[in-house]
């Protein structure tokens, strides 16, 4: 899987800080980011998140091309309701007859007699669509027969508010692994760009406690933990 962002609201970090001010200064809004009151002010946006008064993070937005994602993980993506998305078309794109254009599962591929099963379903899933091909079958009737496991491209854009929300859902431990992965990549992009609004973006169990009703009771250490430590 290789994330992207395409890009961002620029200097999302004042545009928030200056939205939050804007509430209490009789200055007006195009001069607010001009004024020494601009001073990013990191105080101001660690209360704006301890105090859940987040509408202002609604103001910079992120896109992200997304290469190398399942189905599977894709399905789970769009159900975050507050972003836009755009897909790769399997209606209208042939899908390659490829078995790099499948995700395996670690699980899969750490079993030999698994992953040779899973190969062989794989090579017949994609000879049968050949074959529907072949027949007159369009693409948009042939692609019932491919696996979930199909690789897919998508354009991802959330605002910051909406981010935080999935960072704190598919950043739990208990998230399925491809898109805690995502998720991860993500988050590693957007503190290059905003790292005061996204220095407590993660898991509730970083900075609090757990809001699962079934904790994984493995608590991350750090951010560093979550987002540079080798994947286990």
């Amino acid at each position: 899987m290789r994330v992207f962002l395409l890009s961002h609201t620029p200097e999302p970090d004042a545009l928030v800080a200056a939205a939050a001010r804007i509430c209490y200064s009789d200055i007006s809004a195009s001069d607010l980011l001009k004024t020494e009151e601009n001073i990013l002010s990191e105080k101001l946006l660690g209360n704006l998140f301890r105090s859940g008064h987040m509408s202002t993070f609604e103001h910079v937005s992120f896109t992200f091309a997304v290469d190398g994602l399942s189905r599977v993980a894709s399905h789970q993506l769009v159900r975050h309701r507050l972003a836009s998305f755009s897909q790769q078309s399997q209606r209208y794109v042939k899908m390659s007859a490829d078995e790099s254009n499948v995700i395996f599962p670690d699980s899969i591929v750490k079993n030999s007699q698994a992953r040779e099963i899973f190969a062989n379903q794989v090579k017949s899933a994609y000879e049968a669509y050949e074959k529907l091909l072949e027949l007159g079958i369009a693409k948009e009737d042939a692609r019932f027969i491919l696996p979930h496991g199909n690789s897919t491209r998508l354009v991802v854009t959330m605002n910051a508010r909406e981010l935080h929300h999935f960072f704190e859902l598919r950043l739990c431990r208990r998230a399925q692994w491809e898109i805690h992965e995502l998720a991860r990549q993500m988050l590693v992009l957007c503190r290059e760009k905003a790292p005061v609004l996204f220095a407590k973006a993660g898991p509730s169990c970083i900075f609090g406690s757990c809001h699962e009703s079934r904790s994984c009771g493995r608590k991350y250490e750090s951010m560093e933990d979550l987002l540079f430590a080798e994947k286990n």
